[in-house]
């Protein structure tokens, strides 16, 4: 690697300097950030504790030789080994929350956190999530990082909330983030299968972020996407597989009155022809207005 830390000084020098190197790796982006632009400017201010959100304060300020060596590190680690920024400085950011991230989880980018600072966020309360003060319990399946798991312990301060996945490494790093945020107290953690460690129990509600991307899709991804756990990511053929069982599981662990919300990617269309009994509510966030659906208790069968 060439030192370029005594030709560049400030901020706006290495923010200029990774743009241009990013751009001419044809990097690609996905995990949090969609430009060069965007990603060089989170990989750099993570990097130095600085706000991930606010660039032009600090643009112009010099840095020291140490954090220069470091921006210097990283800038050439995502070019070469072509690894989501998030693993280079071990946290990704779910609406401004901070979570720790390494190879063990996919990077966290799930619509549903949007949706729930949107609805929670809103005066009027939510059209169809339940009330935060009555909900007494929740379950987060394929927790993956535990952020989903983290978040519904904020929104609902009342309520236990367990967090399952398959992946017993996954399950090291959500305990990382449970622990993090001081919600041990309210966050359980099973290892298993979908719905399978929790025989008999039932929940107000119900998230779940599950493996979703069709085989073709993952014949396609770029190394940035490959560099993550790919049973996090594996939703079969069409990439409905674990949906499946989902609905098929669900309401035999929720209460009269409570529902699901689930993030499925790509595959409303065939969802909708499998199902045509159920009652989907297609929830809109900003990239898209058919990848998260709410379905309630009683659409599943309970009464």
């Amino acid at each position: 690697m060439t030192d370029i830390t005594s030709e560049l000084v400030t901020l706006r020098d290495y923010w200029r300097y990774a743009i241009s190197r990013f751009n001419a790796a044809d990097l690609s982006y996905g995990h949090g950030t969609t430009t060069a632009t965007d990603d060089a400017a989170y990989l750099l201010l993570d990097s130095l504790e600085l706000p991930i959100d606010t660039l032009d304060p600090f643009l112009d300020a010099r840095l020291l030789p140490d954090e220069r060596k470091l921006l210097a590190e990283r800038i050439e680690a995502r070019v070469t080994t072509r690894k989501p920024s998030s693993y280079l400085t071990g946290r990704a950011y779910i609406q401004g929350v901070r979570f720790h991230v390494d190879e063990r989880v996919i990077v966290p980018r799930s619509h549903i956190g949007e949706i729930l600072f949107a609805e929670y966020g809103n005066p009027d309360g939510s059209a169809f999530l339940p009330d935060p003060s009555l909900v007494e319990s929740a379950v987060d399946i394929c927790t993956g990082s535990g952020c989903l798991a983290v978040l519904a312990a904020k929104f609902f301060p009342y309520a236990e909330i367990d967090a399952v996945d398959l992946s017993e490494d996954a399950l090291e790093v959500a305990k990382i983030n449970v622990g993090d945020h001081d919600v041990e107290g309210q966050v359980s953690l099973y290892q298993g299968d979908l719905f399978k460690p929790l025989e008999g129990k039932t929940y107000d509600l119900i998230i779940t972020n599950p493996p979703y991307v069709d085989h073709v899709a993952m014949d396609d991804y770029p190394p940035e996407f490959r560099a993550e756990p790919a049973m996090a990511h594996d939703g079969g053929v069409d990439g409905l597989d674990l949906v499946r069982i989902i609905l098929a599981e669900a309401g035999k662990h929720l209460n009269p009155g409570g529902g699901m919300i689930c993030e499925i990617g790509r595959g409303r269309e065939i969802l909708e022809a499998e199902f045509p009994h159920l009652e989907f509510l297609w929830l809109e966030t900003a990239e898209a207005d058919d990848s998260v659906f709410w379905i309630s208790a009683e659409a599943l069968g309970v009464e």
